[in-house]
Order: structure tokens, then C-alpha cells, then sequence
């Protein structure tokens, strides 16, 4: 059975259904924790007598700086909703350290940003060094993984599209929410990973809705390809894609041609223009709910709820 870790200003903490017990820990980044599984252990053999978590403020439950890489459409029906045939290349890109935040914190649109999208995602947090040249098969995902978070990938899809700059249109503050859980993983809840089902819905009507069985890359293979050429250390995060059911989709295809043979500028005026239309972008004051468990409960990221500030 994973065990649910919160961080709050004052340390870290076991969660047991409604309570929490601090661990007697020195750790101060997330790889600290992982080094001293002990006092975690310690502290959830007594997390039924703990202070109530509702009494607690969560921070994002891993630290940075750290190294926040993502897969681009790594869902099947996100394959479809973005108008992808045929065989879809493994992509990834970064995102800054400095988007992660808080699991019930605001997330800020920048005022030039007008079309801001939502991604449920689950991360993998590392739990080991991840060198170059690394292969990872799936009974070794215990040996490098040590746990999971919940994270909503924020997108500037102005950005995003109109300069092909995934780095920026997802890297501004606020836009990682993590949290409000860490699941550290025994070896026996791997088998369950397929399980875990992604929901993510907008002022209460749902949005996003799959289990990780509609991944087309999964996890020990996208550590394999992501460690070609990247290295990973415990407490960097690997966000593993989107299910489809975010706002943005791609036009029919009659309008997508007859796009392609416009300029650039007047291609980009007309897709915008009717995404102007599209009600699902996010807004200021727009309710943001998302969670990620198994149905059995053996895994449970918890609950994010954030918000959108910024120019009404």
C-alpha cells in the first residue's frame, strides 16, 4: 500500500484518510525525504492519532529546483482530439523548475495570454539517479521511481502555437500545481499503475477522464528513450502526458488544408479567431478540480483545487 506524504512549511507529513503525523525527519528537499524512508515508515504506524489535515496549508509536495521534464500526446485519445494518425514520435520537453506550485494555490495567466489550457498529468517523482544510457524494464520501475504526484501541465496555447515554444507557454509561475500528495510506492503497487484513473473538471462539469491503460508510451519505456540523452536525480519529475478533453483540439480536416495554404499570419489570425468561440479555455474565476487514484483507493494523489486569477 502507497503511503501519502504532505509538505507544509514546517515539515513533512504522513496522511492517514483525514489526519497527519510529522515525521521526525532533517529533510529539506525531496531527496532528503527519499533518503530517510525510515522516519516515514515510523510515522505511518501511527498516523490514526495525528493532527487534522484540514488544519494543514499544503505546499507542492517535492521541492525545487529540480529537473521537470514532460511527454508530449502520450494519450491515445489525446492523439485524436490534437488530429494525430499513424505513429506518434516519443517527445519530450522541459518545463522551469519555478512553474511548480502549491496544490490549492491560483494559477496566473499572464495578461498578454489568451487562450490558457488545462492537462491533468501524473508525474513520476525519482527516487534514484537516472544515468545516461539507462534501461529500464518494468520490474525495475521500484528501483528508480520512488513515488507518484498529481500535476496539471498549465498551457499558453497563443504561445504555445504561434512560436512551437512548449518551454515558455508552460513555464510561466503557477503554471505546475502539484499536489497535494506524494504516494510513496512499495514494489507490489507497480502492478496497479494502469489502474490509476485521470479526472480533471472545470467549475464542476468534467473535462478529462481516463486510466493510464490509454497511454501510448509507458512509463519504464520513456525512462529507457528520456535516458538517451537526459539524466535524472531523485526528486526530478517526469510528467507522463495528458488524456484527451482539453480545450484545445484540432480543426476538421477540410479546414485544417485549406488553412495550410494561407501565410502564416493570416492562418494563425483565422485558427484563433475561431478558438475565440470555444468556451472551454479557462478564465478568470474558473474552478479547476482534479484527482488521480485507483478505484480499490491503494493509490491516491488527493484532491487539487486551483483557481484562475488574472485579467477578467
Amino acid at each position: 500500500m502507497s503511503t501519502n506524504v504532505m509538505r507544509t512549511t514546517d515539515g513533512w507529513w504522513v496522511v492517514r484518510d483525514e489526519r497527519a503525523v510529522r515525521i521526525e525527519t532533517k529533510a529539506v528537499t525531496t531527496a532528503d525525504l527519499l533518503a530517510d524512508r525510515d522516519a516515514v515508515r515510523e510515522a505511518a504506524t501511527s498516523a490514526e492519532s495525528g493532527t487534522p489535515v484540514a488544519d494543514l496549508v499544503a505546499l507542492p509536495p517535492v521541492t525545487t529546483p529540480c529537473r521537470v521534464v514532460a511527454q508530449m500526446v502520450n494519450y491515445h485519445s489525446h492523439a485524436k482530439d490534437s488530429g494525430f494518425t499513424g505513429d506518434i514520435p516519443p517527445t519530450f520537453f522541459r518545463k522551469a523548475s519555478g512553474s511548480v506550485s502549491g496544490p490549492h494555490e491560483e494559477i496566473v495567466r499572464p495578461s498578454h495570454v489568451k487562450f490558457l489550457d488545462y492537462e491533468v498529468e501524473l508525474a513520476l517523482v525519482m527516487g534514484a539517479p537516472l544515468p545516461v544510457g539507462t534501461v529500464v524494464e518494468e520490474s525495475d520501475l521500484p528501483r528508480y521511481v520512488a513515488g507518484l504526484v498529481l500535476t496539471n501541465d498549465v498551457s499558453a496555447r497563443d504561445v504555445q502555437l504561434t512560436k512551437t515554444q512548449f518551454y515558455e507557454s508552460k513555464s510561466y509561475p503557477t503554471f505546475t500545481p502539484t499536489g497535494p500528495y506524494l504516494a510513496l510506492l512499495e514494489p507490489e503497487d507497480f502492478a496497479h499503475l494502469l489502474n490509476l484513473r485521470l479526472r480533471l473538471s472545470v467549475n464542476g462539469e468534467p473535462r478529462q477522464d481516463r486510466t493510464l491503460a490509454d497511454m501510448i508510451v509507458r512509463p519504464a519505456q520513456a525512462l529507457t528513450l528520456l535516458a538517451r540523452f537526459q539524466t535524472l536525480d531523485p526528486g526530478d519529475l517526469l510528467l507522463t502526458g495528458t488524456p484527451g478533453g482539453t480545450a484545445l483540439k484540432a480543426p476538421p480536416k477540410p479546414v485544417e488544408k485549406i488553412a495550410a495554404l494561407l501565410p502564416p499570419a493570416l492562418k494563425w489570425k483565422a485558427f484563433f479567431n475561431s478558438q475565440a468561440k470555444n468556451p472551454r479555455y479557462l478564465r478568470h474565476g474558473d474552478l479547476i478540480t482534479a484527482t488521480i487514484a485507483t478505484p480499490d483507493g491503494r493509490i491516491d494523489l488527493g484532491e487539487q483545487r486551483t483557481s484562475v486569477t488574472g485579467t477578467p
